[in-house]
């Protein structure tokens, strides 16, 4: 029983919604892209919600750090699975790796940015964005959804851009990747929906990670602040299962939502302008 002292300052309802996530999503979690950025955040607030949390990227290292801090923050317990989804197996080779856990939540985070004329970027580069934000994510949420519905009860997250809202010159492939990745997760939220398994599309603007930076973006030509990775991520954990498209800030929201009320060929230079003004 919960002492009346913390049922009052509002424990016991924290303590409810915590073990109503865990029966939900729980007790595995998969999160992709997890050694930076919004992956590791999910990885971080999904420990915090009581989930083991299975980590999954290319870099060894950052991941068995991170999953030693999950441990001693909050005595999560972690399986480091190492997976390029950039290769023709990887998707494959996780879904093999992880069979003998019982994974109510995915979340499909892994992604590549890319910025530039299209006919000036390497094809192996186009190759593998497309592996990892276009081919990884459709075969993970095939594998992990089958699971899923055969359970009855979990969830997907599937994260996109407000890129794909529109066509982006300057960054094409990775605008119409994204576009591919918010059309799947809106699709598949009414596919499974019957079945148990809640899937929200997370479509972030601008947010203050490494991806942006690594592909030449100068941050103090972004229009508006670059978002923090903390907000994006609980707003997505907060709304699975009672939406199924987030899109955080406010003005990241009205610039989505605008590109609907003009032609597409003047949302795609709008979008133009502001790609070739952030990497100049």
């Amino acid at each position: 029983m919960i002492p009346q002292r913390l049922a009052s300052i509002g424990y016991a309802p924290r303590m409810a919604q915590r073990e109503s996530f865990v029966a939900k999503y729980g007790p595995w979690a998969v999160v992709t892209g997890a050694s930076s950025g919004i992956g590791a955040e999910f990885a971080r607030q999904l420990a915090a919600r009581g989930l083991s949390v299975v980590l999954v990227a290319r870099r060894l290292d950052r991941l068995e750090a991170l999953g030693a801090e999950l441990f001693a923050t909050h005595g999560t317990e972690v399986r480091i699975q190492p997976c390029d989804l950039a290769d023709e197996d990887g998707a494959a080779t996780l879904i093999d790796g992880v069979a003998d856990l019982d994974v109510g939540l995915l979340v499909n985070n892994a992604g590549v940015g890319l910025k530039g004329r299209l006919v000036d970027l390497d094809p192996e580069v186009l190759r593998r964005l497309v592996e990892v934000n276009c081919q990884a994510p459709l075969a993970l949420a095939h594998g992990f959804g089958r699971r899923l519905v055969a359970r009855g009860r979990g969830g997907m997250v599937i994260v996109a851009s407000t890129g794909g809202f529109q066509a982006l010159p300057w960054s094409a492939a990775y605008g119409a990747s994204k576009g591919f990745d918010l059309l799947l997760g809106e699709a598949l939220a009414v596919e499974l929906r019957t079945d148990g398994v809640d899937v929200l599309t997370l479509a972030p603007g601008g947010t203050d990670t490494e991806g942006p930076m690594n592909t030449g973006v100068d941050p103090a030509k972004v229009p508006g602040k670059l978002m923090q990775v903390g907000p994006v991520v609980k707003l997505a954990l907060d709304s699975i299962g009672r939406r199924t498209l987030v899109i955080p800030g406010a003005g990241n929201r009205a610039a989505a939502w605008a590109t609907r009320l003009v032609p597409r060929t003047v949302a795609a230079r709008a979008a133009g302008r502001i790609m070739r003004r952030v990497i100049s």
